[in-house]
């Protein structure tokens, strides 16, 4: 079986878009999973997600609840587990 055989049929997939928002210009966009950062901490304190705008540069970070954590994963979106040092 060659490659081009074993991949015959199959359909290239849409990457995932994400909707966002900047607090600071207001802007809406769509991201990609690679503009966005999804940190897991041991509370819903610590679990937020963050991007650069894209209209405006602006750091922005907002915290992420379980379906949030949820959507962000299945999407492909780079996770950083933060560990307690307590």
């Amino acid at each position: 079986m060659t490659a081009a055989s074993a991949f015959a049929g199959m359909r290239s997939v849409a990457p995932v878009m994400f909707r966002a928002g900047c607090p600071d210009c207001r802007e809406c966009f769509e991201l990609a999973a690679s503009a966005l950062r999804l940190a897991i901490g041991a509370s819903s304190r610590t679990t937020f997600y963050s991007f650069t705008c894209p209209r405006c540069g602006a750091a922005v970070r907002k915290p992420a609840g379980e379906r949030i954590v949820e959507l962000l994963t299945g999407g492909g979106v780079r996770t950083l587990r933060l560990h307690s040092t307590v």
